[in-house]
């Protein structure tokens, strides 16, 4: 018996803001009017058709030009690209990556009920994995599977690269334009805005910032020991010293302001989901944003 949340998810349909390849049912449109491969009717030329889909035996037969109609490919392309650095294992109960694996096999459910196809882009500076895009269940079990799938830590003297993952995401993508969900939390080596720009450039490309609270305010606890997640850096902090909590709360805050400004200037309206968030409620939050900043 379907729960709660999955009636509801089964009720939501993801809305486009642009116009992609593919034809599609419904709100979604599409640049190509696709000629498809199923053969279904003829009839009689008009001055709009192309002459490519006369059928010159039955012209010849009829002495009158008549053109073959074809069932028109009506699926969409989606591709959940992931970052599983390091910085995505922080952050309470299983850390941002848990968050980000129960985003993307719900967005996943949710681009394929309609019989559209998913594939995924699981990176980070030391791995990567590219899944091709295909239909079914089958194809939401192996994402979440690879997703769920324990990884041996590397060490690493950088943090993510985004800039990286993006140029792998327009790669893999460059075939068809499509609906990109990027899942990340943006802790990364400074310049992804340019290549996040050609990315949106081409497809409908939806970002989802993924945080946890004690990144955007430090917890008063006392005297702890704090690891960079990404380089292993470690480093012993009063978090009740209030100069430290200013000087951080500052960076935090020019950080922001920075991140922003990249969003802006890549074409980007973010999605923003906490670690302590109801996942239920941001994903309905982010199918009613669906398409509104492009239409």
């Amino acid at each position: 018996m379907a729960t709660a949340p999955e009636k509801l998810l089964r009720r939501l349909e993801w809305r486009l803001g642009r116009r992609l390849d593919g034809r599609l049912q419904g709100a979604y449109r599409t640049v190509w009017h696709g000629d498809g491969i199923d053969f279904t009717d003829l009839r009689a030329y008009v001055p709009e058709d192309d002459v490519r889909h006369i059928d010159w035996n039955v012209t010849a037969r009829l002495d009158e030009p008549y053109v073959r109609q074809y069932t028109e490919d009506r699926e969409l392309t989606a591709w959940l690209v992931v970052d599983r650095s390091a910085s995505m294992r922080v952050g309470r109960k299983a850390g941002k990556e848990s968050v980000a694996t129960d985003l993307a096999v719900s967005l996943g459910r949710l681009v394929t009920q309609g019989g559209n196809r998913v594939g995924a882009i699981l990176f980070d500076n030391g791995h990567h994995l590219v899944i091709p895009p295909r239909t079914g269940r089958d194809q939401i079990l192996r994402i979440a599977r690879e997703l769920i799938t324990p990884r041996e830590p590397k060490a690493s003297t950088t943090t993510t690269d985004l800039s990286a993952m993006f140029k792998l995401a327009a790669t893999t993508t460059a075939q068809r334009r499509s609906l990109v969900f990027v899942m990340s939390d943006f802790i990364a080596e400074p310049g992804w805005e340019r290549p996040l720009a050609m990315l949106t450039h081409r497809h409908e490309v939806v970002a989802i910032r993924v945080t946890d609270p004690a990144e955007l305010e430090l917890p008063d606890v006392g005297l702890i020991l704090v690891e960079d997640a990404e380089t292993g850096e470690q480093l012993l902090v009063d978090t009740s010293d209030p100069l430290l909590r200013q000087r951080l709360a500052d960076q935090v805050g020019a950080r922001e302001a920075e991140l922003a400004d990249g969003m802006r200037r890549a074409g980007v309206d973010p999605h923003h989901v906490t670690t302590d968030h109801d996942l239920l409620a941001a994903l309905v939050d982010m199918v009613r944003r669906s398409g509104r900043s492009r239409r």
